[in-house]
């Protein structure tokens, strides 16, 4: 039980400039009877038991529950840095156990020997076996991941946060830009995100959800969690191919799935020998740049529904999507997809989000003005759509060109599978578009031919100046590195 006392006498105005009247609770105590600290390790409990795991990885997502379970911090990492990075970011996020999976064990071991040579005390290393294959019968480690839980405690009871505000992971960003910055998800934060994620992507009760997007990044936008919070199926592909997506939709009747534009890509390129007719409607959630509009049509024509966000690993992922409208459903199919390709709104773990100039930092108004150094529009209805990262704008002439709306056009010409733009620099106007482009598979096309298509479908100065025809660099979540080609570009030296 508890009293109340009134403060600022009875009745309900202000006396004596003293403060508002109102009714403060006396005696009411935090206490486990009515406060529980948010942590999404308990979905786990809600659901009884995770359902099926595909055998190639299932350690990585047992590891999202058991780590914060045993009262530690999971620090998943980037498996395509290299070992000079990854024993780096071992020594800055103070590992004291390593998790390796037998593919990457080398890697592993040179890293720890790198961490050695400085005077550090290296992580234990726990080897998750295939068990398939003997190959790292003569590698060393500590425990091995099975032996482990086999000789675990039964009776072990979860050590559950007292406190929501204590962290539950430690996630890097993929390094696009700079050197990765590494992020602490707080349990409050992954909870809160875990639910908005579900059910921005529209997740009912019991989804098969299938990995395409590695867990490493963002915590797997909190999808570990959220996915058992709602008793589904997790499918774990060890390699992303177009044939092993449709394959396994098809054998596990697959409702969900995440990928990143560059996988979409695959997809709708994929020959039609890859291809299965799907069982039903699969939802896709996709992030980064926004795919181009007819990605976003081939996609659907092939029995998906693609849903774009935008989001940062500061954000747990994802912060922002369309919402979309029941009156746009009459739109043609390239009206429906530049309305899919939006970022809309905030999620409902999202407190607020806004485009604001960057000196000023005053809110942009909605008006569908592009001005000078921002990133986004924000349109009548108040939703966002990302035009351009900033260090991505080309500034050719005086002129802002959007690299995104230069991609868009180069991927609707037949023969282009992934197109990436940035500046060159130019003696006569500065900067010029440069595109680096790969070809589909049996096509041919001239450097000039790309260059009147484009001229063909957008202004003349936004055209590409040149074409590189090569594979483009891209990190470990699909994402082009873009700052790789402007340093090639820039190497190029001036084209006029």
């Amino acid at each position: 039980t508890f009293s109340t006392t009134s403060s600022g006498g009875s009745g309900g105005g202000e006396e004596g400039g003293g403060g508002p009247s109102w009714q403060k609770l006396d005696g009411l105590m935090r206490c486990p009877a009515n406060y529980t600290p948010l942590n999404p390790i308990t979905f786990l409990e809600r659901s009884a038991k995770v359902a099926t795991l595909a055998p190639n990885v299932p350690a990585m997502y047992e590891l999202h529950f058991a780590v914060p379970m045993a009262g530690a911090t999971l620090c998943a990492l980037n498996t395509r840095l290299d070992s000079s990075m990854l024993s780096t970011l071992l020594s800055h996020s103070q590992a004291k156990v390593l998790f390796v999976d037998y593919q990457l064990l080398n890697l592993a071991s040179e890293a720890l020997h790198l961490m050695s040579k400085t005077g550090e005390e290296p992580p234990l290393l726990v080897l998750i076996r295939d068990s398939e294959s003997d190959e790292h019968e003569n590698v060393e480690y500590d425990y091995e991941y099975e032996n482990l839980l086999a000789n675990g405690d039964d009776q072990f009871q979860p050590q559950l946060p007292t406190d929501e505000w204590d962290p539950i992971s430690v996630n890097y960003t993929s390094g696009t830009t700079s050197r990765p910055k590494g992020v602490v998800y707080s349990h409050r934060g992954a909870y809160i995100n875990a639910i908005s994620t579900f059910l921005l992507h529209e997740m009912g009760p019991m989804p098969t959800y299938l990995w395409t997007v590695p867990m490493f990044h963002c915590s797997g936008w909190c999808l570990p969690w959220g996915v058992a919070a709602q008793g589904g199926t997790n499918i774990c592909l060890q390699k992303v191919t177009p044939k092993a997506i449709f394959d396994n939709i098809v054998l596990h009747n697959v409702t969900h799935m995440g990928a990143a534009p560059t996988v979409l890509n695959m997809i709708v390129n994929s020959p039609p020998g890859d291809r299965r007719t799907l069982p039903n409607k699969v939802k896709v959630l996709t992030g980064g740049s926004p795919p181009p509009p007819q990605v976003f049509s081939k996609m659907e024509e092939l029995g998906f529904e693609v849903a774009h966000f935008y989001g940062l690993t500061e954000t747990y992922g994802p912060s922002t999507y369309c919402v979309w409208k029941p009156e746009w459903d009459s739109l043609p199919v390239g009206e429906k997809s530049k309305m899919k390709a939006r970022q809309g709104v905030q999620h409902l773990g999202l407190e607020d989000v806004d485009v604001r100039d960057p000196l000023t930092m005053e809110s942009v108004p909605a008006d569908d003005w592009f001005h000078s150094g921002d990133l986004a529009v924000k349109h009548p209805d108040n939703y966002i759509e990302i035009k351009d990262r900033l260090k991505d704008i080309i500034i050719s002439g005086g002129e802002n060109i959007s690299t995104v709306e230069v991609e868009t056009v180069l991927y609707s010409h037949p023969a282009i599978f992934e197109a990436a733009v940035v500046a060159r620099p130019d003696n006569h106007w500065g900067e010029i578009p440069c595109a680096f482009v790969k070809l589909k598979d049996g096509y041919e096309v001239t450097e000039q031919e790309i260059i009147k298509f484009c001229r063909d479908h957008l202004p003349h100065y936004m055209a590409p100046k040149c074409v590189i025809f090569e594979e483009i660099p891209k990190t470990a979540t699909g994402k082009f590195q873009k700052f790789i080609l402007r340093e090639k570009a820039k190497a190029m030296g001036c084209l006029t």
